[in-house]
């Protein structure tokens, strides 16, 4: 598979949840469409994983091109402003923080095999140290 996370940024507040986003890229020939795809965090050097939720209705990520994923709700103010750019936004919807420090792990799934992951590293400039798959 030729989906990628290339960038993961945590929130600098823990209740700022549109400010916490991970960008998603497809890097191949096809369009990937991530209806009924599963994300799950977990910790580096774990086996078990936190389902967080199915993304449904979801999203076609045509070649080359990139979304940004974010954890919060869009009309909630409390959540924060989204960044507005050229890159466009897709909600989670989520209550709490997903990116909790060095080494965790963002898992992208589709019927249970990983089609896209990465780790969390504050060091790098993207926020990502490893990327599978």
């Amino acid at each position: 598979m030729a989906l990628h996370i290339v960038e993961i940024h945590p929130a600098e507040d823990s209740g700022v949840l549109n400010r916490e986003w991970f960008v998603l890229e497809n890097s191949g020939d096809k369009p990937f469409s991530t209806r009924n795809c599963t994300l799950s965090v977990s910790r580096r050097g774990q086996r078990k994983k936190k389902a967080l939720g199915t993304i449904d209705p979801g999203f076609v990520l045509g070649p080359g091109e990139r979304i940004r994923v974010l954890t919060g709700h869009p009309g909630r103010k409390a959540h924060g402003q989204p960044p507005e750019d050229e890159l466009k936004n897709y909600h989670l919807f989520l209550n709490e923080s997903v990116v909790r420090g060095a080494g965790v792990v963002l898992t992208l799934a589709l019927r249970s095999l990983p089609v896209a992951e990465a780790t969390f590293d504050a060091a790098t400039e993207s926020g990502v140290a490893a990327t599978t798959q």
